[in-house]
C-alpha cells in the first residue's frame, strides 16, 4: 500500500506512504507490519503535561505550520497521520514527556519551510518498520493505551520491538464524526 491524496474537511490530505509486508493475524487480533522511508517531520514536544491535556494545543502547533505560519508562507496542505510519540512507565501509564510530529509534505521534502513558532522543529527520521494496530472512534490517552495493551499482548513477550516508546496516530480531523482512523505503532527494532 502506498501513500496517497485524499480530500478532508481540511482540503487535500497526503497519507505517507509505506510498503505493507504482511498482514497478521493472532489470538483474533489482526495487525500489519509496515514498512515507512525516512522522511522530514515537523515536530513539537512537551514535558509535564498529560497526553489528553496538551495533544490538542501541539496539534494545532503543526498544523498552523503545515497552513502557512512558516516564514515562506507556504501553505502546504495536511499530512496524515498526526503521530504522537509517548513512553509508557514500568505499569503502562504514560509518562508527562512526548512528541507529536506530522511529516512534511512530498513536495517540501526536499526544502521544508523554516517554522515562524520556535517550538517546531524539523526533524529528519530514519526510515522504520511498525506493528501496526488499526482502531476506531475518538482516542484519547485510555484508548491508545488500551490499543497497546492488547497489540502487546497479541505481539508477545519475543516480538523484536522497542518497549519504551510507541507511536499513537490519528488520521482525522477532530470534527469528523464517523469512520476515525487510528493505530498504535510500535518499532520494530532493526537487526
Amino acid at each position: 500500500m502506498f501513500g496517497m491524496i485524499k480530500n478532508s474537511l481540511f482540503g487535500n490530505t497526503e497519507e505517507t506512504e509505506y510498503k505493507l509486508l504482511s498482514t497478521e493475524t493472532k489470538d483474533g487480533v489482526s495487525f500489519e507490519v509496515r514498512r515507512y522511508d525516512g522522511a522530514k517531520y515537523a515536530t513539537v514536544s512537551s514535558e509535564g503535561r498529560s497526553f489528553d491535556q496538551i495533544t490538542g494545543e501541539l496539534v494545532r502547533k503543526l498544523l498552523m505550520y503545515i497552513g502557512g505560519s512558516n516564514e515562506q508562507g507556504a501553505a502546504m496542505g495536511t499530512a496524515a497521520p498526526v503521530i504522537v510519540t509517548v513512553y509508557p512507565r514500568n505499569d503502562g501509564v504514560l509518562s508527562r514527556r512526548l512528541m507529536v510530529a506530522i511529516r512534511v509534505p512530498s513536495i517540501y521534502q526536499q526544502s521544508p519551510p523554516t517554522p515562524t513558532d520556535s517550538a517546531v522543529k524539523i526533524e529528519d527520521r530514519p526510515g522504520m518498520t511498525v506493528y501496526a494496530l488499526q482502531f476506531g472512534g475518538f482516542a484519547g490517552e485510555s484508548e491508545f493505551r488500551a490499543e497497546a495493551s492488547r497489540l502487546t499482548r497479541t505481539l508477545g513477550e519475543t516480538a523484536p520491538f522497542q518497549r519504551k516508546q510507541y507511536l499513537c496516530c490519528s488520521y482525522n480531523p477532530p470534527l469528523k464524526p464517523y469512520g476515525r482512523r487510528n493505530e498504535v505503532w510500535f518499532l520494530q527494532e532493526e537487526p
